[in-house]
């Protein structure tokens, strides 16, 4: 039997989807949910409209990214859970959300997939050196490419450890669960795959493994 995990209690978090595939600036908010308004968002010039500018809204883009924001006591510390696919993408969504990359504190990288780490680039562009720690899994860094039926393999963009840790990034590579902020944070390390949802996605595989074989 599993034993229970026991968190230490904060006062309240937040978490501010950054990235996610898709945007809809017509939802409005719903329950816990907060959503950016058409009518409070940043203006950018639009020469063609009437009125000469329109609302600058949030860009949508394939891969994951949120800030997660927990309050403890009279701190709050700010936690980047993954990057989004384009090395602006993160960064022009924080600008149009009134976010800025020099309030994140440390960064959770979930995998090393490009549509979930590629935006390291503008943090690093917007911040100069880093100098805040970075938690990865030591299989991070594993060359992938997708191969699918009658198609050439295409190779998938790869993060360069070396340029991560020349900017100034504290790597910590962690394959165990991982407590942050004095135990009030549980990061789960390496989910065992015991489902078909879990087994990835079947056309990507590590660069050098034959045909068939699924990536773990």
């Amino acid at each position: 039997m599993l034993e229970a995990i026991t968190l230490d209690p904060i006062d309240a978090i937040t978490v501010t989807t950054l990235v996610d595939n898709v945007t809809d600036s017509l939802l409005a908010d719903q329950g816990p949910a907060t959503r950016p308004s058409m009518a409070a968002s940043p203006r950018m010039p639009a020469p063609l409209l009437a009125g000469g500018d329109t609302d600058d809204a949030l860009r949508a883009e394939h891969g994951f990214s949120a800030l997660v924001t927990i309050a403890k006591g009279h701190r709050e510390t700010r936690v980047l859970f993954d990057a989004g696919r384009t090395p602006d993408g993160l960064v022009e969504n924080m600008r149009r959300l009134d976010l800025s990359p020099g309030d994140i504190d440390m960064i959770v990288l979930s995998h090393g997939h490009w549509d979930h780490v590629t935006g390291m680039d503008g943090l690093v562009g917007e911040l100069g050196r880093a100098n805040m720690p970075v938690l990865i899994h030591p299989e991070f860094w594993t060359r992938r490419r997708l191969a699918f039926p009658g198609n050439d393999p295409v190779e998938l963009p790869t993060t360069s450890k070396n340029a991560l840790q020349g900017a100034g990034f504290d790597i910590v590579e962690q394959r165990q669960p991982s407590f942050l902020l004095d135990s009030s944070l549980l990061v789960s390390g390496e989910v065992d795959r015991t489902t078909e949802f879990e087994r990835g996605f079947p056309g990507t595989r590590p660069t050098g493994m034959a045909p068939g074989n699924p990536t773990r």
